[in-house]
């Protein structure tokens, strides 16, 4: 699943290329992206015709667009989900079935500066759909805490908060409810930098150590950004379908029985609590 990286790569994309654009007309092909929507594809359809992109904004791996009324509470918005397998591609409006993508296609936008948004979802767990903006935050997101490069967001007060609870730490890396829009991928990647094992106990860390993970995590995800990403397959790419190459800067992720690029131990890879972590168990020792 794209995480804030790869959110943020295509919220920056679409930013440049809708920003300013009117939704002229808009088709729904699959029911799963409307399924958020009780009137379904034609309902959601009908409610983006005609209406003024002003801003993309994000959160975590939400991402959604304000419209002609801005960002005042009840103003209108779309909400993006890329699920597993989600893009966002700009195209020319004469693309058509001929389109590799076309085959995916689960919703486009026809934009009156000519081009197209498609929405491609080969696995269709990703959605549209339209929300009332609350605190300048669609109303459906209003659980998803703050994600670690937000302005909103203090290190040491989420510190403190991971410190009070008795859940790995890795575990709580992944919960949305305490810091969004991290998953496995960055998860390990933090914790490798930040030398703390994923199972660790975080009430046995300092205040200080968990103030490193999350800042650690900060120098990541913009090191990801700068990269364009993570790209293991075809499925994650920008709005022009550029895949990201983040993946040649893993450390720790889908690095299994490598030398750890610190110490040359080779790295460990574990399942706990449904998900695997992937570590060096000698610079990563459990505290």
């Amino acid at each position: 699943m794209p995480e804030l990286p790869e959110v943020e790569t295509v919220r920056r994309g679409l930013a440049e290329h809708v920003v300013g654009r009117t939704f002229d007309f808009v088709t729904v092909h699959h029911d799963r992206t409307a399924r958020h929507t009780e009137g379904g594809r034609a309902e959601l359809a009908g409610l983006l015709e005609g209406q003024k992109v002003t801003g993309v904004q994000r959160r975590g791996k939400f991402v959604w667009f304000t419209f002609n009324d801005g960002v005042t509470d009840g103003a209108l918005c779309l909400v993006v989900h890329l699920g597993m397998s989600g893009q966002m591609l700009i195209k020319d409006s004469r693309a058509g079935v001929s389109d590799p993508n076309h085959k995916h296609l689960r919703a486009r936008a026809q934009l009156s500066d000519g081009n197209a948004l498609w929405f491609v979802d080969q696995r269709t767990f990703g959605y549209w759909r339209t929300d009332d903006l609350d605190g300048g935050i669609p109303a459906s997101l209003s659980h998803i805490a703050p994600d670690l490069l937000e302005d909103a967001t203090d290190v040491a007060a989420l510190a403190r908060k991971m410190k009070a609870k008795r859940v790995p730490v890795k575990v709580q890396l992944l919960d949305q409810t305490i810091v969004s829009g991290i998953g496995n991928i960055y998860a390990d990647e933090m914790l490798w930098r930040a030398r703390i094992n994923p199972k660790q106990n975080p009430t046995r860390l300092s205040l200080g150590a968990l103030e490193e993970l999350l800042t650690a995590g900060q120098e990541v995800l913009r090191d990801a950004i700068a990269q364009g990403g993570t790209s293991f397959d075809d499925l994650y790419v920008n709005v022009n379908g550029q895949s990201g190459y983040f993946d040649r800067s893993l450390n720790a992720y889908g690095q299994a029985d490598t030398p750890c690029g610190r110490c040359g131990t080779p790295l460990r890879k574990i399942m706990f609590r449904g998900r695997s972590a992937t570590f060096c168990p000698t610079c990563q020792r459990a505290r």
